[in-house]
């Protein structure tokens, strides 16, 4: 199955493409290893370790491979959040990406989809940015929506959970593999546009000891929200989704083991499925 793609902002888009700018959105999430503890109806982040997004290395090995396959190509990180969150900048920093800028916010984590991606539409808009890549979903909330929804903002299209992607000698075009139900769907569209990763459409690198050197003479740069133009009122009042608090899950009732002949502990079963369950 095949499908071209086309926008309005797309269409115009008609500078050289003789040096193709690559914008590698990230965010830092907890370790999968990490031990998660709520507190006062809130998660508890003290003593948990941070990394970067999984989903997102995708995204940043393929800008990498991009550059090394045309070579006139600058990668740029963008990522919003904590003060902490500067370490994944520096982690993509280590692997190759030339430049980084960080939004600065105490509050903004990510559980709110629309929220961040129009923060992060109002970073984007005062860069140059040929090809957006993100990862398809952060790992701790699981929305799947930021990109997406940054797209939209944009004005630009986007194709989600890519596999594969192909991009034309003069970098006008772009062609995307993405798997569905039954077979693999190819998407063509014109430059500039967003793109999800999936898992599968590369295998992320290490970062080598020179690239881990390298990242004290690389520019990271701090934005804060005022210097977008946002107000704290307009920023709160771009929010869709309210956590009234957090919990665990119930514990589970204890297992209630039958004893007796085979016979007997099935009638026993079925009783208590009927009576007591109510699930017959």
């Amino acid at each position: 199955m095949m499908w071209r793609l086309g926008t309005s902002a797309a269409d115009s888009f008609d500078r050289g493409m003789d040096d193709m700018n690559l914008l590698v959105v990230l965010k830092q999430v907890p370790d999968t290893d990490a031990q998660i503890r709520i507190k006062d109806g809130k998660l508890d982040t003290s003593g948990v370790k941070f990394v970067v997004n999984p989903y997102d290395e995708f995204a940043i090995e393929e800008a990498l491979r991009i550059k090394e396959k045309r070579g006139e190509v600058k990668i740029t990180l963008l990522t919003l959040g904590p003060k902490r969150a500067v370490e994944a900048l520096k982690s993509g920093l280590a692997l190759g990406a030339d430049e980084a800028f960080h939004l600065v916010h105490e509050t903004i984590d990510g559980s709110d989809p629309y929220l961040s991606a129009f923060v992060l539409a109002k970073a984007i808009q005062k860069l140059e940015a040929d090809i957006i890549l993100c990862g398809k979903q952060g790992i701790d909330y699981y929305c799947e929506q930021t990109g997406i929804i940054l797209a939209e903002l944009l004005n630009l299209p986007h194709v989600a959970v890519v596999t594969k992607l192909e991009i034309s000698d003069d970098g006008k075009q772009v062609t995307a593999h993405r798997e569905i139900d039954g077979g693999i769907e190819v998407v063509e569209s014109p430059v500039p546009l967003v793109v999800t990763a999936q898992k599968g459409l590369n295998e992320p690198r290490y970062a080598s000891l020179k690239g881990i050197m390298a990242v004290r003479t690389k520019k990271i740069e701090e934005w804060s929200l005022q210097s977008l133009g946002l107000t704290p009122d307009e920023i709160s009042g771009q929010a869709r989704v309210n956590y009234e608090s957090v919990t665990t899950p119930p514990s589970k009732p204890p297992a209630k083991i039958i004893q007796g002949e085979a016979r007997d502990a099935a009638r026993e079963l079925v009783k208590i499925l009927i009576e007591e369950a109510k699930v017959i």
